[in-house]
Parts: structure tokens; sequence; C-alpha cells
């Protein structure tokens, strides 16, 4: 960095995080960096995750999303109903009689698949929930960054215009003063100076 933006960093360091620049943790250093130049924090950070997905994760994910839906548990309902009733209607010729030690079977195996999937999908959604999160804290911490520079510009605008306006009342002050001296200084000696 130049002398001058060093210093401009070290300044925003101090007046907007009053920390010394040495403090600064990477993403507030990478902060003022932006605010200083001016530059956009603003990114998608939901579909910036979603592009690093492999093809395991994106189908771990459908098939979380599908296993917690409606349809699949009306569908699996309708299946656990036919499956039920075929085997009772069929009662000797039965594939799976009853205690439906076969289905069983299935829904155990079913389970034992399903649940990890979704719990690798859980798990991606909380690490997609935190970049998000450290996305708007950033964003946060950015546009707070900004106000305060604009109240400080306000600041100084303000304190620029008091100070003009005092000039001038000065300078009126003045003006009447001489005034004041000349129409007094004017007028003829009056019954005071006899």
């Amino acid at each position: 960095m130049s002398q001058d933006r060093t210093s401009k960093f070290a300044r925003a360091a101090e007046n907007f995080l009053g920390k010394h620049p040495a403090q600064l943790t990477e993403r507030e250093r990478t902060i003022i960096e932006q605010a200083i130049s001016r530059r956009t924090l603003s990114r998608d950070p939901a579909a910036e995750f979603n592009e690093r997905l492999t093809l395991g994760q994106k189908l771990a994910d459908n098939v979380a999303t599908f296993g917690g839906s409606w349809g699949f548990i009306i569908g699996f309902g309708i299946v656990l109903v036919v499956w039920v009733l075929s085997n009772l209607l069929l009662a000797s010729r039965a594939f799976d009689p009853y205690p439906f030690i076969f289905l069983n079977l299935m829904l155990s195996m079913l389970a034992a698949v399903q649940a990890p999937v979704i719990m690798m999908s859980q798990n991606r959604q909380a690490a997609k929930d935190r970049d998000v999160s450290a996305h708007d804290y950033e964003v946060n911490l950015k546009a707070e960054i900004e106000i305060m520079a604009l109240h400080d510009k306000f600041d100084r605008l303000r304190e620029e215009e008091i100070r003009q306006i005092v000039l001038k009342q000065q300078e009126q002050i003045e003006r009447l003063t001489r005034l004041v001296e000349n129409h007094l200084g004017a007028k003829p000696a009056g019954p005071e100076s006899q």
C-alpha cells in the first residue's frame, strides 16, 4: 500500500473499529480496504456454495429434499398399504405373510441408507448457512463503516458551515460597530458636553 493508503487505512481502523491496524482480523482488514477503495461486498454466497457441490452432494440434497416431502410420505404410505393388503388378501400364497418380516427388513434398510444421506445434506446446509451468515456480517460491518464515514463528512460540512456563519456574523458586527462609531462621532455636541 502507498503511504497515503496506509495512513487512510490506519485512520479508518482507529475511527471506525477502534483498533490499531495490527489488531484487525483478516475479515476486518478486507472490509476496511473495500470501504476505502469504494468496492462492493455484495455477492451471493449460496450460489457460490452450490457451484462447488459434487454430484454426490447434489444427489444427497435431492434425496433429502424428496425424503422430507409430502409426496414421499403419501407415496410411501400408499406402498405400505398396498403391501400389507396384498399380503393379507393372498393369505397362504403371500410373498411376505404376516408379521411382514421382509417389509421390516426393507424399512430398516431404507432407514439405514436414508438417515446418513439426510444428515450429510443437513451438514452441508449448516455450512452454507455459516457462509451466508459470515457474508451478512461483512456487509453489515461495511455498511456501519460507510454510515460512520457519512456522519463524519456531514459533521465536517456542518462545522464548516457554522464557521462560515460565525465569520459572517463577526464581519456584520464589525460593520455595525463602525456604523455606530461613525454615527456617534458625526453628532453635534449636545448638552452633555457643555
